[in-house]
């Protein structure tokens, strides 16, 4: 039997437990709800959980539970739909990221295992120059075809004008906030917000209501952006910002990043050519860079008759994996059917031959056509 809603919820609510931690306790506990039905002698040897935060959690559940009572009502009343980590429908992009949030709430229709995603990113301070690769980049995916899911954070600047450019284009989009839904920061993007949900978009948090707004929020929903994407694309950024904090994220989650180039002079592209510069993304300059960057023509090619090609089990297991995303890496196909990577590379090969797979760069590859025995 599933856990309660308020189990879901008030374990993300224990103070000092984050995402990571919030995992441990369940996965040592056997269960969500030993977490909140044991008895503190049954906390014991969970590897980075010592007694202090044992303490924290056995003393502090009557209370998250009556908060996550209290957030259960706001759910129901705003009809809005929850993600927790163990359920069927949380995200499977972002299922692989270890920092993930335990549970997200959302207010809205938008499909977070959208066939492709990509993320948007700069600063708040955009140019004309960004603003005008922001529209370029999402109007010229739509007009070739790219029907992308468009993730940004509902922030002044880049943000902003990928949302209200997605909306334009009639591409899904998806604000990811730092605060509870019961809110709208900045106040400003109240309306556009809005305005996103009415046009089948949808809007993200891992907070709860009444959350209070910290700078900190900000950064840490900078993991959801990264994690929920195929691929993150930093249009304008500083030296410093959030945006380069989003790919750094995206980078380590294994993520494409791209960026656009500006001129060595200017402020808001110093940060973008810097991770060109040290190979921390790959520099795109329109639409078509990255749709053939992620192998995405495909999708507007005719769909082929089922190919008749003889595999053996592994090759049965590739396949069955590629068959999960549009593109996919050799690490994730590795992780997958429990094989290897050298071994994982031979077979790819294989295929390749057989007509069954493409290869792309960055070690991925995608099928041809539909496969069939």
């Amino acid at each position: 039997m599933s856990s309660p809603l308020i189990y879901k919820i008030a374990l993300s609510l224990f103070n000092r437990i984050g995402s990571v931690n919030a995992r441990r306790l369940v996965a040592y506990m056997g269960s969500l709800d030993a977490v909140f039905e044991s008895s503190k002698k049954q906390f014991k040897d969970i590897p980075g959980i010592g007694t202090a935060l044992i303490n924290i959690v056995v003393n502090s559940r009557d209370e998250v539970l009556k908060k996550a009572g209290e957030e259960v009502k706001f759910i129901e009343k705003h009809k809005l739909k929850t993600f927790f980590y163990l359920d069927k429908n949380y995200p499977r992009r972002l299922a692989q990221c270890v920092d993930s949030p335990a549970i997200m709430y959302m207010k809205g229709e938008v499909n977070l295992d959208h066939s492709r995603i990509i993320s948007v990113v700069g600063t708040r301070k955009a140019s004309e120059y960004g603003r005008e690769r922001t529209q370029e980049l999402i109007s010229g995916l739509a007009a070739q075809g790219v029907h992308a899911l468009v993730v940004s954070g509902l922030a002044f600047g880049i943000d902003v004008n990928a949302h209200k450019a997605a909306m334009k284009c009639n591409l899904p989009t998806l604000g990811v906030v730092g605060h509870g839904l019961d809110k709208m920061y900045p106040a400003e993007h109240a309306k556009i917000a809005r305005e996103i949900i009415q046009e089948n978009g949808g809007l993200l948090s891992d907070f709860p209501s009444n959350h209070k707004i910290d700078p900190g929020n900000f950064l840490r929903r900078n993991r959801i952006i990264a994690g929920l994407a195929d691929c993150t694309i930093v249009v304008e950024s500083a030296a410093k910002g959030g945006a380069l904090v989003t790919a750094d994220i995206a980078n380590s989650y294994n993520r494409d990043v791209f960026a656009y180039p500006g001129r060595t002079t200017d402020e808001y592209s110093a940060g973008c050519n810097a991770m060109i510069k040290n190979n921390k993304a790959a520099l795109i300059e329109s639409s078509s860079d990255l749709i053939a960057y992620m192998g995405w023509e495909a999708r507007n090619e005719p769909v082929q008759q089922a190919l008749l090609i003889d595999l053996n089990d592994e090759e049965e297991q590739i396949i069955s994996a590629l068959k999960q995303n549009e593109v996919s890496t050799t690490d994730f196909i590795s992780r997958e059917v429990h094989l290897p990577v050298q071994k994982i590379n031979s077979l790819l090969l294989t295929l390749e031959f057989k007509g069954a797979v493409k290869s792309l760069p960055g070690n991925r590859f995608k099928l041809i056509g539909n496969i069939g025995r």
